[in-house]
């Protein structure tokens, strides 16, 4: 495929990028303990995102006290922690940064697009992978989160002229994102979802590696 204006790949950040669930488990469980709520275990974490803190302090709270009252006292504390401590166990996952080296050099637009509040995805994906993103958006204010595809069209307009051709995720909010924007989908199977979930979506692509992944690029390109 030929395009007259640069390619553009956009990739959720959680679970495609980044191995972000240790420290993501910390922050939550600092803010349950602090408001004196029972926390969890590691292994029960990678249940529980996807969808932004608020979702994922809503799931971690007992069942008879997910409130909004109850949420909202635990977002500064989870919000205070993980500001300090994001990168404390977040690591890339294997041959991410080779990947986005190698398209950054063949002139491939990247871009983030998260549900992780803006400060903090600003702030990741400029410490694990500085200077190789055109376009980094997370949660803001006022703009619906994925899976509603608001964060792409935000995205296409600030790095156009660019014309999209993947959308990259590990999760169905992913799945979904993509198709509301009308976009084909590739499903990471090395992050928080299993393959087996995955394939329920039918993604276009299904990639094991980044090597994978970098194959379905360049077959677009």
């Amino acid at each position: 495929m030929t395009h007259s204006t640069p390619p553009l790949v956009i990739f959720d950040l959680d679970g495609t990028l980044l191995n972000t669930i240790a420290d993501l488990g910390c922050a939550c469980n600092y803010a349950l303990s602090a408001c004196c709520f029972p926390t969890h275990q590691p292994s029960e974490f990678p249940h529980m995102v996807g969808n932004g803190v608020n979702k994922l302090l809503e799931r971690a709270l007992p069942a008879d006290e997910q409130t909004a009252d109850n949420i909202q006292r635990l977002r500064p504390h989870f919000i205070e922690y993980y500001n300090h401590h994001n990168t404390v166990n977040t690591v890339p996952y294997d041959g991410i940064s080779r990947l986005l080296s190698t398209l950054k050099q063949q002139g491939v637009k990247t871009a983030v697009a998260s549900n992780k509040y803006q400060a903090a995805t600003q702030h990741l994906v400029e410490h694990y992978f500085p200077a190789l993103f055109d376009c980094i958006l997370g949660e803001r204010e006022g703009v619906p989160r994925k899976p509603e595809p608001q964060i792409i069209a935000d995205i296409q307009r600030l790095t156009a002229p660019s014309t999209t051709i993947l959308y990259v995720g590990d999760s169905a909010v992913d799945a979904w994102t993509a198709r509301n924007a009308r976009l084909p989908f590739a499903a990471c199977t090395w992050g928080f979802e299993t393959k087996q979930n995955l394939l329920r979506q039918t993604p276009d692509y299904m990639v094991d590696n980044a090597q994978q992944l970098l194959a379905v690029i360049q077959s677009l390109i």
